[in-house]
């Protein structure tokens, strides 16, 4: 019987800062929501908010896999749903990345069957302004328009988060967008928010990591 080879690529350096990505989501995710996403945060029922299991998807068309990286099942507007929140380390510019957030999302609703808000962290170096739109739109009629929040990090100015005390922003404040010769200051405001902070002994070694 025919299969399709699936190719297992090494861990790249990349890999590895999409799960250090991902766990600080997962540890800090209302924080991360209400920083990053104010305008969701409000209609989010953090008080029940469940982590599902790690999903892989099998890409058969260019024979590589992909794990899916945060699925958090939440209460949004009193109603489940789950927040797919997909984290991007690589530079390399890949044209179809909202179509491969399409097919994430069709998965996930295939399995789970219930409403799904994508969201797209960039956490790479590369300023380019990336679409967060996918469409479907022959001659005839508009067949799909799929949208998805995007967080990127490198826009942001880190001069207008120093003086927070979230700690999903300190985590986050290296990846945002600052000069060669900012490089020294910006560890020295990390020191300083993590100071402020009150988080018990456990993040605080996670966030010095």
């Amino acid at each position: 019987m025919f299969t399709f080879p699936v190719i297992y690529e090494e861990e790249a350096d990349y890999m590895k800062h999409e799960r250090l990505t991902k766990k600080l989501i997962q540890e800090f995710f209302e924080e991360f929501i209400e920083a990053f996403f104010p305008n969701l945060h409000p209609h989010i029922d953090f008080s029940n908010v469940s982590f599902l299991e790690q999903e892989v998807y099998l890409d058969y068309i260019n024979g590589r896999k992909k794990e899916i990286d945060v699925l958090a099942e939440v209460k949004l507007n009193h109603e489940d749903k789950i927040l797919h929140i997909h984290t991007e380390a690589q530079s390399t510019h890949e044209a179809d990345f909202p179509e491969r957030m399409f097919l994430y999302f069709s998965y996930l609703y295939a399995k789970h069957r219930k409403p799904i808000q994508p969201i797209a962290v960039l956490s790479y170096n590369r300023e380019k302004e990336e679409p967060t739109q996918f469409r479907i739109d022959p001659p005839t009629q508009d067949v799909l328009q799929f949208n998805f929040l995007q967080l990127h990090l490198i826009k942001k100015d880190w001069r207008a988060y120093i003086q927070s005390d979230n700690p999903a922003v300190a985590a986050l404040l290296s990846q945002m967008g600052y000069e060669a010769h900012e490089r020294v200051q910006v560890k020295l405001e990390f020191l300083r928010m993590i100071t402020r902070m009150q988080i018990n002994p456990a993040q605080m070694e996670f966030l010095a990591v």
